[in-house]
Formats: structure tokens, C-alpha cells, sequence
């Protein structure tokens, strides 16, 4: 590896405000905003929009059919999408019932890696290391010390120095930072540089299994349906190299809880860690090599 480097937190937000799904909701909706220009659709073939919205519409047209949905549901449902919009939940809402489909056709293709969701909590432009790491944390970060270490390569082993490994995750509390207040603004994000042997090493804490939001319009779905509303404790990341295809991913923890039964059906088994005891007894740490395609 070429260097460690650690970086200082920033200053926190008031610790009396306190986390809303309303708020986290809206956050995540502008954040969406300000990566995906609205004009996108307006360039969308009209074949396809026809195609994919009249198959949506003949999919709801036949679950009414078949299981004689009444007027009382209909004005329910009408008022709970509605709410949604409002509440600022519909990013949340996708990302957790919808987006592993988009994910799992969008990369049927690849050789390399295994990807999965994006999620909501991603802010790009995070802070960059080289080759060994430390994240943003404070000084006093809860959780369990993690390393977390591997190798970039190419489908042909080809080791990719230089390419760049995105990481975020929740705290030991489940918390992102920019999503939860009294958080520092880059805490447990950042961006490694894999060093000349595409190598990289994370120094990091184990996150913490959470629920998504349950007080606003998704919670009440949830509460509704008898469903949980748990995701299990992951790591996010987003590896990419020239020439090669970005991956997106998370990495979950053999063991934890929620790992067979994740609200976002986001699991896969390629993805689950196994960390063991590290060398000095100071927490835990495990190797994963990323495969990337090339373009």
C-alpha cells in the first residue's frame, strides 16, 4: 500500500434536532434532483415509454381484477401515493421495493463483480486518500473496528492500479451522515485510490443494521402489510477504473441479523462478508477483490 492517511471531522449539527423520515425524505429527493436532469425523459423513445407504461398499467389493471379491489382501497391508495409525494418518500419508496430489479437486469451481463442497489444516502465528491485509509470519523466513532482490504482487477486479473473505490456507511447508531443531523458532514464517506499493485486497505467501523424510515407515508405501508422494516448492517461502494465499468454494491456481514430477510431484497450470496479477528486484537477485518468489466 502507499500511504495511510486520515482525515478530521468537521464540525456537527446540533444534537437537538432530531431525524425525520420528512426530512431524510426530502434530502434524498434533492439529492436525486441535482444527479438526474429532468430533461432526461423528454429524450426517451416514445416506443419504449408506450411499451413499459401500458404493460405497468395492464400489471395494476389485472391485481385489481383479481382480487376486486373496492372503491374504500382505491381512495385509500390514491391518498397514500399522494402522501408519498409529500412526505418526499418516493426516492426511498423505489429504492427499496424497486430498484434490485432495475439493478439485477441492468448488469445480467457482467463477468466480474456482483452489484446491487445504489440506495438513497449516496453523496459523490467525498473526501480521497491513496492506497490506505482511514474515513472521516470522530474521535470518540462507536463500533467496531473493521479493516477492510482487497485488490482491484480487471475480467483477466489484470490489477488496476489507481482505481478509485467510493465507500459510505451507516454508524454504529445506523445513521449516514448529511441524512442525519448531528453528524459530521463527511463521516465514515470517502474515496481510496487504489495504489500501484490496485491495491487498497479501509480502515472504517462496522455499521449497524437499521430501519428504513417508519414515520412517514413508507412506515405506514409497512405497519399496514405486517412487513419489518429492517435492512441489514452493509457497507456501500461504487469501484470504477478507465476503460472499465463503474460497479455499484454493498457488502453485507455473514451472521448479523436481517441478512436472509432484507426489506430491499438487496442480498445476494457473492456479497456477505466473513471478517475474523484482526492480528493485534483490535477489531475485526476482511479481504474482498473487486472484478471489473471492461467497456
Amino acid at each position: 500500500m502507499t500511504d495511510t492517511t486520515t482525515a478530521p471531522a468537521t464540525a456537527t449539527a446540533p444534537q437537538s434536532e432530531q431525524a425525520t423520515a420528512a426530512a431524510s425524505g426530502a434530502a434524498a429527493t434533492e439529492r436525486f434532483r441535482s444527479k438526474r436532469p429532468s430533461t432526461e425523459a423528454t429524450n426517451a423513445d416514445t416506443r419504449r415509454v408506450d411499451t413499459v407504461v401500458t404493460e405497468v398499467l395492464a400489471a395494476v389493471h389485472d391485481v385489481i381484477r383479481r382480487h376486486r379491489v373496492t372503491y374504500a382501497e382505491y381512495d385509500a391508495l390514491k391518498s397514500w401515493l399522494i402522501q408519498v409525494g409529500q412526505d418526499g418518500e418516493w426516492p426511498l419508496f423505489l429504492d427499496v421495493w424497486v430498484e434490485h430489479v432495475v439493478e439485477a437486469v441492468a448488469n445480467e451481463d457482467r463477468r466480474g463483480s456482483k452489484g446491487t442497489i445504489e440506495g438513497p444516502y449516496y453523496v459523490p465528491g467525498s473526501p480521497s486518500f491513496n492506497g490506505s485509509a482511514t474515513l472521516p470519523m470522530r474521535a470518540d466513532e462507536p463500533g467496531t473496528p473493521l479493516l477492510f482490504q482487497g485488490m482491484v482487477t480487471s475480467v483477466d486479473g489484470t490489477p488496476l492500479p489507481g482505481a478509485r473505490i467510493e465507500i459510505w456507511h451507516a454508524d454504529a447508531d445506523g445513521f449516514y451522515s448529511q441524512f442525519a443531523p448531528g453528524l459530521p458532514e463527511w463521516n465514515l464517506r470517502g474515496t481510496v485510490v487504489a495504489d500501484e499493485l490496485g491495491g487498497f486497505a479501509i480502515s472504517t467501523v462496522e455499521p449497524a443494521p437499521y430501519q428504513i424510515p417508519t414515520d412517514g407515508s413508507c412506515g405506514r405501508l409497512i405497519a399496514a402489510a405486517g412487513w419489518h422494516a429492517w435492512r441489514p448492517a452493509h457497507l456501500h461502494l461504487k469501484v470504477s477504473a478507465p476503460g472499465h465499468q463503474l460497479i455499484t454494491t454493498q457488502l453485507y456481514f455473514r451472521g448479523t441479523s436481517h441478512v436472509a430477510d432484507d426489506i430491499a431484497s438487496a442480498v445476494k450470496p457473492e456479497l456477505i462478508l466473513a471478517p475474523v479477528a484482526s492480528g493485534d486484537g483490535e477489531g475485526r477485518e476482511v479481504t474482498y477483490d473487486f472484478v471489473l468489466d471492461r467497456i
